[in-house]
């Protein structure tokens, strides 16, 4: 499982990836210090499970490299490090397509933790960014196929990708969508990736 970590703090990089490396041993964690260079390597490894990335790039600054790696590894996972940890950052990043958000300032315990999660299939987000939602006390119960349409759209995925992905009509997709948010008490895509972290839920790969 392939994995790219894109920092220009090259000793905090550098620390990230051995960590990572002694945690999950399968893991294979390349690195990057630019967008340049994290788009070239999109490109070499078109099959990237996991970008983690920093949004104070020298050459990119705020979001933009966030939007610019999801178009160039629309398969993987995005989740942001970053020193930011604003709750309007957060879900700025969550709106541009992130499936989580690990702050910077977090104890190497706390982030491998909130790798893990994300690994498995779920949403990692601070308690600042989630604190003022209130999605169900109980996990919901959805079905396989709610599940793996939630999943899609937490990473981003519109409506006529998802509905190829998983070969289902454009009007399925729309009732899966909205028995999923009734059930996750929500009415859009954001504070549906909020509800996944508060619920600690696991979604399909």
């Amino acid at each position: 499982m392939k994995t790219l970590l894109v920092d220009d703090h090259a000793l905090l990089r550098e620390t990230l990836a051995t960590v990572m490396a002694q945690t999950w041993p399968a893991l294979q964690v390349l690195q990057a210090g630019s967008l340049a260079e994290a788009c070239a390597v999109c490109q070499a490894h078109p099959d990237l499970h996991l970008v983690l990335v920093d949004l104070g790039l020298p050459d990119a600054q705020g979001l933009r490299s966030l939007t610019t790696l999801r178009q160039h590894a629309p398969q993987a996972r995005h989740v942001v490090v970053s020193a930011d940890d604003r709750p309007q950052t957060v879900l700025a990043a969550i709106d541009a397509g992130a499936v989580g958000f690990i702050p910077k300032t977090s104890e190497f315990p706390v982030m491998t933790a909130a790798l893990d999660r994300v690994l498995q299939g779920g949403v990692y987000l601070p308690a600042s960014a989630t604190a003022q939602s209130t999605p169900p006390a109980d996990p919901p119960l959805l079905s396989p196929r709610q599940l793996a349409v939630l999943a899609l759209l937490v990473q981003g995925q519109p409506n006529k990708t998802i509905s190829r992905t998983l070969d289902l009509s454009a009007s399925t997709v729309k009732t899966h969508l909205a028995a999923v948010f009734l059930r996750l008490g929500v009415n859009s895509r954001t504070q549906a990736v909020v509800a996944v972290a508060r619920l600690g839920l696991r979604l399909p790969s």
